[in-house]
């Protein structure tokens, strides 16, 4: 696996190394010892998630507040997605920026998502299907979200918003200023 810092250096995309034949593939998707050093910390995953959805389908911009916090490690096992982390941690440097990147079937390709950033994703494909690890179990009062079209974020999502698949939920989320975020201890 190879591990690349993005544009914001704690958002980690992970490149696995896929042995292909003529009977199929095969990689390693997730190896403890070698993220954690890359990392430089301990993560615990303790459960894993996944989502099938049909084409346009857009989910997020969600995350959780302290001491519910969730890391993620996300990737696409079908179809693709475009999947984006905005740096919600007030004084940090890259507050408010985020990393887009495309997930597909192709590429394997995961994203580590550490605590303190809002993430969401838009399906490209009919029948995808997205999975992704957490270290903190879901807590319903700690829940939050970002509108996914916020003028301040200016994100792209590559689709005409009239044709977007979007919970009642998510069209109602606050503005990224008017958001509930997160405000992390940068001296431990």
């Amino acid at each position: 696996m190879e591990y690349i810092k993005t544009a914001i250096p704690e958002v980690i995309l992970c490149k696995p190394r896929v042995f292909e034949d003529d009977r199929g593939y095969f990689y390693e998707a997730f190896k403890k010892e070698n993220f954690e050093k890359f990392i430089g910390k301990s993560i615990d995953f303790c459960q894993d998630n996944e989502a099938k959805s049909s084409a346009n389908v857009l989910r997020g911009l969600h995350y959780q507040l302290p001491p519910f916090a969730q890391s993620k490690l996300v990737r696409v096992i079908k179809g693709a997605v475009l999947d984006v982390i905005v740096d919600i941690r007030k004084g940090s440097k890259t507050f408010g920026k985020k990393v887009v990147v495309e997930l597909n079937e192709e590429n394997k390709y995961q994203l580590f998502i550490p605590k303190g950033f809002a993430h969401g994703y838009i399906t490209l494909a009919d029948d995808t299907i997205f999975c992704y690890k957490v270290d903190n179990y879901y807590n319903k009062e700690s829940e939050r979200g970002i509108l996914f079209n916020d003028t301040d974020l200016c994100i792209d999502w590559k689709l005409p918003t009239d044709s977007l698949i979007i919970s009642e939920k998510d069209k109602l989320q606050p503005t990224f200023k008017e958001a509930d975020l997160f405000e992390p201890n940068f001296n431990k």
